[in-house]
């Protein structure tokens, strides 16, 4: 399976109501009820039939259904997904259209990537792709990416992370994050918030719903 270049991609399902976004192509349908989701969402399954579990993603709401075409071996878009689009296009009587406003990424300034890296990881629950960037497994929130700095940056960072996690699961993930090169920076205000730093010293915060009321 050969992967499309990202202007061929794009070129490729233009008018087929698809956009192509970080490698991936992917589009809307419109639906009026939940149950029209639903039904919209089956039929783009049976469209993309025995390739659907390795190129299709489905993201079913009340009032559209969100697709994401990606060859999953290859972490690219490449002819075989061009298809399935316009199968499934085909499928929903062309009522497919380019449905999401943007796709967000967050980047990472760091001098040393692989040693910052994990901490990111463990902190996020993420997997690392081949290209060293960190993904979703569930493909809820957005990948991140690191940036080689060239010279340090010594004054305290001005975004953050806050990462909500389930009151019981914000002891192992934290554990998990300090024993991936992080350290403990703040706890004062423990269990709402704990912050954290990577070893470059860019902080995030581990958050819960408790000592909030």
């Amino acid at each position: 399976m050969e992967k499309l270049s990202r202007q061929a991609a794009s070129d490729a399902v233009h008018g087929l109501g698809w956009r192509y976004q970080l490698r991936t192509l992917r589009a809307s349908i419109p639906a009026d009820s939940l149950a029209e989701a639903v039904a919209l969402a089956q039929q783009a399954v049976d469209a993309a039939g025995t390739a659907a579990d390795q190129h299709l993603w489905l993201d079913v709401r009340r009032d559209q259904v969100l697709l994401a075409l990606q060859t999953q071996a290859e972490q690219w878009v490449t002819e075989d997904d061009v298809q399935l689009a316009r199968r499934i296009s085909a499928a929903v009587g062309g009522r497919t259209r380019p449905g999401v406003r943007q796709v967000l990424e967050i980047a990472i300034d760091a001098l040393d990537i692989d040693a910052v890296r994990p901490f990111w990881q463990a902190l996020l629950a993420y997997a690392v792709e081949e290209d060293g960037s960190l993904s979703d497994p569930d493909r809820q929130t957005p990948p991140v990416w690191f940036q080689q700095m060239d010279a340090p940056r010594p004054q305290r960072n001005r975004v953050h992370f806050d990462v909500c996690v389930p009151h019981d699961e914000a002891a192992n993930r934290m554990a998990a994050a300090i024993a991936a090169g992080g350290r403990l920076v703040y706890d004062a205000e423990a269990p709402a918030f704990w912050v954290l730093a990577d070893p470059e010293g860019n902080e995030a915060c581990v958050t819960t719903w408790q000592a909030r009321d």
